[in-house]
């Protein structure tokens, strides 16, 4: 199975999140049918993170402490112990924060004072779709998304590429 680039699915709620952003994107893939939910797919999907991903991330951390900026950690940093239904809307998993939590669909957030970033896992019949959204604030966030917009969608492809689905 290999991702491709979509169009963000209409009937999700990341797409009513569209309206002056700086950036978006959509990734989708086939998979098997599942009764996983969406955060449950995106569970499986950090958890088999590449390794030049999290030393991205390393040196994106470094770097990004010398303008005042938070360290995320790594994009798998979530608890593998923790089933996906225990979480709920405003527990933090990994980098992001959960602000919307259904079956079909799970959106994360994570915020500074540069940029919004909110990525969706939506699930579908036979699909699963990835999409990020991001609203720079000011000109450093502008700055940053010149530097990650092509790592970005690089990285996606090549997690969903690695999820044991």
């Amino acid at each position: 199975m290999i991702p491709t680039i979509s169009t963000v699915p209409a009937d999700s709620v990341i797409y009513q999140r569209l309206h002056g952003a700086s950036f978006y994107d959509c990734h989708a893939m086939d998979i098997p049918p599942t009764d996983k939910s969406a955060l449950a797919l995106y569970l499986q999907v950090v958890a088999d993170t590449p390794g030049w991903v999290n030393a991205l991330m390393a040196l994106r951390n470094r770097t990004v402490r010398l303008v005042g900026l938070k360290n995320l950690g790594h994009l798998g940093d979530v608890d593998a112990g923790k089933p996906a239904g225990d979480y709920r809307v405003g527990d933090r998993v990994g980098i992001f924060s959960i602000i919307h939590l259904a079956d079909e669909e799970v959106i994360l957030t994570d915020i500074d004072h540069h940029l919004k970033v909110e990525l969706s896992v939506r699930k579908h019949p036979h699909k699963v779709s990835i999409s990020t959204v991001v609203h720079t604030r000011n000109l450093l966030g502008r700055c940053y998304m010149l530097f990650v917009t092509p790592l970005h969608r690089r990285i996606v492809p090549a997690t969903l590429r690695r999820a044991k689905f």
